[in-house]
């Protein structure tokens, strides 16, 4: 900070505003912070000045710099009741969030801030930055020691019964779950998410990624219809409020749809006039191909897709995953219709009718073998494949077990009936 002070006034405020530069303006804001004054007038323009400062320090992408805010700012936070203090750590915080490729720099942030709650006692503030440090943990694939967190902060939150954080915990607790492949207990802290979520009034932003955590665990269960009244729901919550995440409740619409072989609805979704121009780009272009794909029957264009839209497809997790085992069906359904004439074939011909690598055909033919999709064997000497007949079942050992099975039931009847005699 600069060694001479401004007043804490509305006009040094306004000398900020109309600096040239905003070096110019940060210089000015910190000099109002090292006023000395803590009238309540002083500390209502200081808080103005960091909430300024903040987001020019974000515009300029200066992250380093807004940590070394927070430090510097405490002092000031001793001065002002602990809710406003809440309020500008947060603010910052995500400001911080705001600047590209931070994650690690949040991380400290957030462990720096959780020390200097838990020395200050302020516990509300430090579970609202334990909660954030979780889910910075689990974006970066710190998956047990987020848990570790997540685990005790739960805990103490249900002990104080905040509703809201609650909602906010268990909703976070089961993406964590999910991310680790253990679909039950994802499931039972969005029960839990979705309990606490009754209680109390939900914003319609939290409502919408509650409803889009359902989708994403009815999905994986290959219920797609009820995944997509989930995904339609998120939308309709995100839409509304102009949330970045619309287009992602949308894509995973659109990706039910063609998973329950309706892809020719796609189409229409995506020229909706609630859709219209507002979604457009990569992300609905990457759904509309493999629908196109899908609808045709055409792994070479299936394959196309996820070349030309690899960042849409491939890396994200959801998508990757449901269209991997839709991508394995489609492929078997062609091998299956083109080996069918055949009783000997060459893998190069029918790597040649499908369009694809022979290296990868030979692989899935030899999967589909021991799956025992089809009765056949490889021939790599030759190249070739060898189809046998599907072997038929011989009617005589179910006619022996059925009639042993009637005579049985006929002694049965007779030991029945000389019992009644006898008695």
């Amino acid at each position: 900070m600069s060694s001479s002070y401004l007043p804490a006034t509305t006009d040094s405020l306004v000398l900020a505003t109309e600096t040239k530069t905003p070096s110019e303006a940060i210089s000015i804001l910190y000099r109002v912070l090292d006023n000395p004054s803590s009238s309540s007038e002083a500390l209502r323009i200081k808080e103005q000045a960091i909430s300024n400062l903040s987001d020019l320090l974000r515009q300029e992408n200066k992250a380093e710099e807004l940590k070394n805010l927070l430090t510097q700012l405490r002092p000031f936070f001793s001065l002002i009741p602990k809710a406003k203090t809440a309020k500008i750590v947060r603010g910052i915080v995500d400001a911080v969030a705001k600047i590209p490729d931070t994650s690690d720099l949040q991380i400290a942030l957030c462990k720096e801030m959780v020390q200097w709650t838990r020395a200050e006692k302020r516990t509300f503030l430090r579970q609202r930055i334990e909660a954030r440090l979780a889910a910075l943990l689990m974006e970066n694939k710190e998956y047990s020691e987020a848990l570790n967190l997540l685990s005790g902060l739960i805990k103490e939150v249900r002990r104080l019964d905040d509703k809201l954080l609650l909602v906010d915990i268990d909703l976070l607790e089961s993406k964590l779950h999910f991310s680790l492949r253990n679909l039950p207990k994802a499931k039972a802290a969005l029960t839990a998410a979705r309990t606490a979520a009754n209680a109390i009034y939900v914003p319609p932003a939290q409502q919408g990624t509650i409803d889009l955590q359902s989708g994403i665990l009815h999905a994986e269960e290959k219920d797609y219809k009820t995944a997509y009244s989930y995904f339609y729901e998120a939308f309709e919550a995100f839409n509304a409020l102009e949330d970045p995440q619309a287009i992602y409740s949308l894509k995973y619409m659109l990706l039910c749809k063609i998973m329950v072989s309706q892809a020719d609805d796609v189409a229409g979704i995506i020229s909706s006039p609630k859709v219209g121009l507002q979604y457009q780009g990569p992300e609905l272009d990457a759904m509309k191909a493999i629908a196109d794909a899908h609808s045709k029957r055409s792994l070479k264009l299936f394959e196309t897709a996820l070349q030309n839209f690899r960042a849409q497809l491939e890396e994200d997790p959801i998508v990757h995953r449901h269209l991997s085992s839709l991508y394995d069906t489609l492929l078997e359904q062609n091998l299956c219709r083109l080996i069918e004439p055949f009783s000997r074939v060459e893998i190069s011909h029918i790597a040649e009718l499908i369009e694809l690598p022979a290296d990868h055909v030979e692989k899935k033919l030899s999967q589909m073998i021991l799956d025992k999709k089809f009765a056949g064997t490889l021939d790599q000497g030759a190249g070739c494949l060898v189809i046998f007949d599907d072997p038929k079942t011989d009617a005589i050992y179910p006619a022996t077990l059925e009639t042993i099975s009637n005579m049985a039931k006929v002694v049965d009847s007779l030991y029945v009936r000389s019992a009644k005699i006898m008695a």
